[in-house]
Formats: C-alpha cells, structure tokens, sequence
C-alpha cells in the first residue's frame, strides 16, 4: 500500500489478531540462519549509504545492516534486527526474485523497522515529517523508504517489499495487480522452494460480500484506474486481487500470468485478456462462480 493510499479501517481487535497471524506465519518458513546463505556483496554505494544512515540515528538506538538491495534500519535489539534483515528481507528478496523479479530498485531503498506504535508514529514524523496513515506500515516510493511497525508482523514488510520491486519491473502495473499480488504475501511461507501464500485475516470480509453479492464482476475489478481501486473501494478491492491471485496460485498459474501480463501490458492494459487465456476460460461469469465457490470453501487460518 503505497504513500497516501488508504484501506477501509478495520477494529483493534482485528488488528492484533491480523498482527498476529503475520507474526506466526513469517515464523513458519523454514529459512536459513545466518552465515548459512549468504547475500551478494554489496557495491561501494551500500557502505556510504549506510554510513549517512548511522549518522542520521547516531545516539538514537538504532542498528544498520546492509541487505541488498534494501539498508534496514530498526530500534528493536540488534540481534533481532540482524535476524529480520536474513530471515524476512534476505528471504523474501530471493523468493521473489525466483518467480517474479529480475529488476533490482533503482538506487538504495531503506526499510525502517520501528519495534512498536509509538516508536512508528514518533519516528515517521521525526524522520519523514509525516504522520502514517495505516497501523502497519506503507512505501514512501519519493523517499525511497519501506516504513514499517515491525510489532504487528512481518507480513506487510513483505507486502511492500512486492511494490519495491515491482516498480522497475512492472512500471505501468495497475494497482489491482500490484496490491493484490503484495497482499497475497502478508501470509506467506516457503513452500517447495517458492513462495507461496497462505489464506488470510482478509478472507472473512471476501466471504461475506460473496454471499451478499456484494463482489464486482473481475471486468470491472481490473479496468478499475488507480483513484478507482484506492478511493472509491466498496470494502472489496483488496481481497478480491488477493484471492484472485491466490486462486491463480493454488493453479500454478500466477507467475506465468504475471510475465504474460507484463509483456503483453501495451495489448491488454488491465490484464483481462491475459487472464482469461491463462485461465482458459472464454465464460467469465461461469468462472467467477466457480471462483466464488473456491473462496468460499476456504478456511483462515489454513494448515502450513
């Protein structure tokens, strides 16, 4: 969820229970530890970039690492940083990569890992002069920054960790794509080698609108612009991309969509078209039944 960009709020309780499942499921990968896999060397840029960074928090409590091609900055214990620097950032990096990615972000991209609200709210306005507009944390893509609170998860690290990369990659994505595929990973873990997601606190909200009829045929989820998709969602943008591209994950068809959708983006701007051969299906009202009846089967949390 990009800067300035807003999502339908939700309660404190679902909140913490969302935080909390995002905390767990990052927990269930099974990555290396550090010194087992390394990162690639970083260039000359890293070190000077970093080094202006440990200036900038110099007395602050804030530890540094290098962690291409992000510099993570954090409050928590230095330890812990370093820990989330391999096991979210380093991790997630390659998983991504492997199915999506072959663009690195231009320059350096800073994740900032505040430990908990008040260090978040505090920090974001002492460092970036703004005040955050999600408990969870957005990408500053004009300061180059991924700002997280850290206390409710690593999932949405990994969420705009999607749009960090998709930027350079898919500049032209639209945004249904771009959140749905950066929600997708909120819940996620390895699974044969890839990353693949897992069933969310979004899925409930899904099912409900389903059963009221409430869900938009994918025709006008896709053609949606932008503005259309972040302002003017009814509650259901978000978790009808993120199903979306669940359902074409549970097929083993989402990162082939993905590059087709890309290369063919001049073509086919939305990605209807893309998806309707990738699917194989001319029926898009007979598919999304059967859509609905995938969603509504499904279970959060799900087994790992």
């Amino acid at each position: 969820m990009g800067q300035g960009r807003r999502e339908r709020p939700f309660t404190c309780a679902s909140r913490a229970i969302a935080g909390a499942f995002l905390a767990f499921a990052l927990l269930l990968v099974p990555r290396a530890s550090p010194g087992e896999e390394s990162s690639p060397a970083p260039g000359p840029v890293y070190p000077r970039h970093a080094a202006g960074i440990r200036e900038r928090v110099r007395g602050k409590g804030f530890t540094v690492v290098i962690e291409p091609p992000f510099v993570v900055v954090g409050d928590e214990p230095a330890h812990v940083v370093k820990r989330r620097s391999v096991r979210t950032v380093r991790w997630a990096t390659s998983m991504l990569k492997k199915d999506f990615f072959s663009k690195d972000p231009e320059g350096v991209v800073d994740i900032w890992l505040f430990k908990d609200k008040a260090s978040y709210e505090k920090n974001t306005q002492a460092f970036f002069g703004i005040d955050p507009h999600t408990p969870f944390g957005f990408y500053s893509s004009d300061g180059r920054s991924l700002i997280m609170n850290i206390g409710t998860g690593g999932g949405t690290l990994v969420h705009e960790m999607v749009h960090a990369f998709m930027k350079p990659n898919f500049p032209r994505c639209p945004a249904w794509f771009n959140e749905g595929l950066g929600s997708l990973y909120e819940q996620c873990r390895e699974n044969r080698g890839r990353i693949h997601g897992m069933t969310n606190w979004r899925l409930r909200g899904l099912q409900e609108a389903i059963r009221d009829g409430k869900v938009p045929p994918f025709d006008k989820l896709l053609s949606t612009t932008d503005h259309e998709f972040y302002k003017k969602d009814r509650g259901t943008n978000y978790a009808q991309a993120r199903y979306l591209c669940y359902y074409l994950q549970e097929k083993d068809l989402l990162a082939g969509y993905y590059h087709a959708f890309r290369d063919d983006w001049k073509d086919d701007p939305t990605g209807y078209k893309t998806l309707k051969k990738t699917l194989g299906e001319e029926d898009m009202q007979a598919f999304q039944k059967k859509w609905e009846s995938f969603v509504l089967k499904l279970t959060f949390p799900d087994a790992p």
